[in-house]
């Protein structure tokens, strides 16, 4: 009875808004959403626009391609930038160059201008994002409480899958209403600007700066000293580098929409939406629960989960059943992001978190643009159905080998587990 009492004060004591509660939090998931939101309606303009003018899955796939590139080349130096310079000005540089990027975009989508000054545009966002990415993920943490990091990463990941759920339905609603992508091109530049504006506003704690390191190869590749000796942070974040780039069926959703589930430019935008729809219902959920008890078996469900839910859309000629999945896999997409992003933050020395957060950025980056690229290559050479169905059964065995070579993993129970370990890491090094 006194254990259940125990258990029951604790429950109520669980507050689900608490990273909330903090201003410069607010602000900085307020201005993510925007910023997001503005991304991934470009992102659903540059897919459609650049198959309606190609008629090719690989040219789908070039933009994963040349998006991935410039985060290949700079991962490293801009996780250093991020941990030696001030995190919130490099944000906003990147945002900035966004801007110029998408109005970019714009008019040459007015003008109908070359393909290669499209992807060049790209090109310069990729490198962009390069550099804001590591910053902003660790701008997190200046702005909450350590305990807390679970939490705010949950409700951090809820602003990213919402504004995913607006995103894609609004610019596919754009392009049917006008015709064209132009403006969506135009509105994706001022989310961005307008992220900036409240990062001007923030008034983040300081955050730890080894002024006295030099720029040596031994700097830049101490992040990645570091996560070969952390098992637990290294088998999640390579567990979604392989199965997002097997498993992604998003770059070739504009090659179902028109030509196998035929439901338009309209019908895109709510496909794109429905792993975000998912998403945000398991993100509220996770945030009105207590903090995980079994973290590492419910991360390895919920990628097979993802895994096998690919398999069925690939296979599915219904919208309805093809929604579904894609619902199904937002949401298992949102507990392995929770999970992973509250691993870095709390088993990342502060000094330390740009390089780890450049490197994480690169898995993900990768596995999501590489992915994309692969994808349309496939489809190219054998079509939409054999690329995503293969690559949903390559997620389950991706599952299978991590959970065999990382036995870390299965056994992993709450986030804040392997702390201790990863601090006597750091004294060590």
């Amino acid at each position: 009875m006194k254990e259940n009492m125990n258990s029951t004060h604790s429950t109520s004591l669980h507050d689900p808004y608490r990273a909330l509660r903090f201003r410069d939090f607010r602000l900085l998931i307020i201005g993510t959403f925007i910023t997001t939101f503005g991304e991934q309606m470009l992102t659903v303009a540059i897919g459609w626009e650049l198959y309606d003018r190609t008629g090719s899955a690989l040219a789908l796939g070039g933009v994963g391609l040349v998006q991935v590139l410039p985060v290949i080349l700079l991962t490293l130096p801009a996780g250093h930038i991020a941990d030696r310079f001030n995190r919130k000005r490099i944000v906003l540089i990147s945002q900035l160059i966004l801007v110029a990027g998408a109005l970019g975009l714009a008019a040459l989508s007015f003008t109908h201008g070359p393909l290669v000054l499209i992807y060049g545009c790209l090109f310069i966002m990729g490198a962009a994002a390069a550099f804001g990415g590591p910053a902003s993920s660790a701008l997190m943490a200046q702005t909450v409480p350590e305990q807390i990091f679970e939490n705010a990463a949950t409700w951090g990941s809820s602003a990213w899958q919402l504004a995913e759920v607006v995103g894609p339905a609004s610019g596919g609603f754009i392009i049917a209403l006008f015709h064209g992508a132009a403006l969506v091109y135009g509105l994706s530049a001022s989310t961005a600007l307008i992220f900036g504006i409240l990062l001007l506003l923030l008034h983040e704690k300081q955050q730890v700066v080894v002024t006295h390191e030099k720029t040596t190869l031994r700097s830049l590749l101490e992040g990645v000293n570091f996560l070969r000796q952390a098992q637990v942070l290294l088998a999640a974040i390579t567990l979604d580098l392989f199965a997002v780039l097997l498993g992604g069926a998003m770059t070739l959703l504009p090659i179902f929409a028109k030509d196998i589930l035929h439901v338009g430019p309209a019908g895109l935008g709510w496909l794109r939406a429905a792993p975000s729809i998912g998403a945000v219902s398991v993100a509220a959920f996770l945030a009105h629960r207590p903090p995980f008890k079994r973290a590492g078996p419910t991360l390895l469900l919920a990628v097979a989960g993802f895994g096998l839910a690919t398999i069925v859309f690939g296979l599915s000629y219904s919208f309805w059943l093809s929604l579904l999945m894609l619902f199904l896999m937002g949401g298992f997409d949102t507990i392995s992001v929770v999970i992973r992003s509250t691993l870095l933050l709390t088993q990342t020395p502060g000094g330390m978190r740009g390089r780890i957060s450049a490197i994480n950025s690169l898995f993900v980056s990768a596995s999501n643009q590489l992915g994309g690229f692969e994808s349309g290559l496939v489809a190219q050479l054998f079509g939409p159905l054999i690329s995503v169905v293969s690559g949903g059964i390559g997620t389950v065995l991706v599952v299978l080998a991590v959970s065999l070579l990382w036995p870390e993993m299965r056994r992993l129970r709450t986030l804040s587990e392997v702390k201790s370990e990863q601090a006597e890491l750091v004294d060590a090094s």
